[in-house]
């Protein structure tokens, strides 16, 4: 074999010839990237027009620099640009000039108020606007501001202006008034669910959970709120440029969820809880009668127990839970709302072996009785009576008594706690973060009431020993524990429901963060 080979320094191209085979090979020798990358920038100036160190020259120089174009790059968007923290003088310059901090009286109203003052494009809106609202609404059309400071109603114009803020229209850029418009609709959600569960409770005395649930959706559901809306005549408000049955379902449905839970939210805030029926059924005309509100067809259980004798033979009417106030020397502070869920025939438990062995563990460890100043004694002693048969009721489980006895476990005293905690948690949070827009509240609150902390709360305190079941589930949960911890939800969410029907809001603040601690913020023992 005969190998030949020629090298030429200057040339790429390298062949090998043998005497067998005539093969070239050409391989494309490509230019390395390793080197370091250089710009060199250039300036060509004339030596003769200006001496080398004078000023004028260093500065045209730099002029000339300026001009080079620098590589096209993605500008980050505006909230991932860290911006410094204003100093301790504009803070609290700002937090003091804040609307948030005017009202003492009305610590609730005033954490919902715009974190600035409106500008000239804010009173503009409400100038054209606002008395169309009031009039479909059905509110005197003069000015909120005639009412005086002791007045939560004076308020009225900036929330019910905020209320239809939606997410999507031109104003909502401006940061005080898409946090005020969301911070709204975060209170007014829970506030609707409130008064759904409390005329339901009062109207079927004798229906369980399930059904009234689905009736509150077909009501209050976010597919049904644009027919409200409409019934209202605010679509117009809500979209001004667009026709509302024209638009998709996507497009329609969250800016009318978004005002329709503001707007409530801002109802309730001014002029409480019977406002809000009135709005809710004679502005929009709400029928629970109707035919598509009401529930699918199932089983039901027989019912032979007696209900309370204001509920007997009748369905209470919107009017009459809404103007509805309790008698001076009433035994409760939702007297109605506790007949609704505590069925006449609980007494038959008074004195059983719950009533003696647990009791007073479960009374000494919530804080019970609570001291009351009652004109007459014997009203304190029929309210610590009737708070036992409560309490054995919340702890009393399904499996036990309700094949034969529907009313008789904790499921209607839970429906009524998980709203009355729902609205507790909402108000305590936006009392509590000022600045915070309504979907970080959200998330806050969902991760605060969460199923499986309730029953964990429970059973820190060791109350889930004193829950009554049936013989085969007490079998069931003592081979496996974790059976029982929806249960334990559902006894904490009953007590909560109540404690708000014997003592009021006040107590079921007390309970969810003295007692149970849903903040986790009091010191652990160790």
């Amino acid at each position: 074999m005969e190998l030949c080979s020629t090298f030429k320094p200057n040339s790429l191209d390298f062949s090998f010839s043998s005497s067998f085979s005539q093969l070239s090979l050409k391989p494309h020798v490509k230019k390395s990237n390793f080197g370091p990358r250089f710009h060199v920038l250039a300036v060509a100036l004339d030596p003769k027009e200006l001496p080398q160190n004078s000023p004028q020259r260093l500065l045209k120089e730099l002029a000339e620099r300026k001009k080079i174009v620098s590589p096209k790059r993605k500008i980050p968007p505006k909230r991932f640009i860290l911006k410094p923290p204003l100093d301790d003088v504009k803070l609290a310059e700002r937090f003091l000039n804040s609307p948030q901090l005017s009202l003492k009286a009305f610590p609730l109203l005033s954490s919902c108020l715009p974190c600035s003052r409106l500008n000239n494009a804010d009173k503009t809106w409400i100038d054209e606007y606002l008395v169309e609202v009031k009039q479909c609404l059905g509110y005197p059309l003069e000015s909120s501001e005639s009412y005086g400071d002791d007045n939560p109603a004076k308020q009225f114009d900036v929330l019910l202006y905020l209320a239809f803020q939606h997410p999507k229209c031109e104003r909502s850029n401006a940061r005080h008034v898409r946090n005020g418009h969301s911070r709204l609709g975060f209170l007014g959600e829970y506030v609707l669910e409130l008064a759904m569960c409390e005329f339901f409770l009062q109207r079927y005395p004798r229906e369980s959970p399930g059904p009234m649930r689905e009736r509150v959706y077909a009501l209050i559901g976010k597919r049904y709120m644009p027919k409200w809306i409409k019934n209202a005549s605010l679509q117009n408000l809500i979209f001004p440029y667009d026709d509302m049955d024209k638009l998709k379902r996507l497009d329609r449905e969250p800016p009318v969820k978004s005002v329709f839970w503001a707007l409530f939210g801002a109802i309730y805030l001014c002029f409480g809880m019977p406002e809000v029926y009135r709005v809710l059924f004679e502005v929009f005309g709400m029928d629970p009668e109707a035919e598509d509100c009401q529930p699918k067809l199932r089983r039901q259980l027989e019912d032979v127990d007696y209900v309370s004798v204001e509920f007997e033979g009748t369905k209470l009417s919107w009017q009459e839970v809404a103007t509805y106030k309790p008698p001076e020397d009433a035994l409760f502070a939702h007297p109605r709302v506790f007949r609704a869920c505590v069925p006449p025939g609980m007494h038959r438990f008074r004195g059983n072996v719950w009533d003696y062995t647990s009791r007073p563990q479960v009374m000494q460890t919530l804080g019970y009785p609570l001291v009351m100043n009652d004109r007459i004694p014997e009203i304190t002693e029929a309210r610590n009576v009737e708070l036992g048969l409560g309490l054995q009721l919340a702890f009393l489980h399904p499996s036990k008594y309700k094949f034969e006895h529907p009313r008789f476990c904790f499921e209607r005293l839970e429906y009524l706690g998980q709203k009355i905690q729902d609205l507790v948690m909402a108000e305590r949070l936006l009392m509590k973060h000022l600045d915070a827009p309504g979907r970080w509240l959200q998330e806050r609150h969902r991760r605060l009431v969460m199923n499986k902390f309730c029953g964990r709360y429970l059973r820190e305190k060791n109350l889930h020993r004193y829950i009554i079941y049936s013989e085969e589930v007490q079998d069931a949960f003592e081979h496996n524990r974790r059976l029982r911890n929806p249960a334990t939800t559902s006894v904490q969410q009953a007590i909560h429901g109540l404690s708000y029907a014997i003592y009021g809001k006040p107590d079921v603040r007390r309970l969810m963060f003295e007692v149970f601690d849903f903040e986790q913020i009091q010191p652990k023992l160790v």
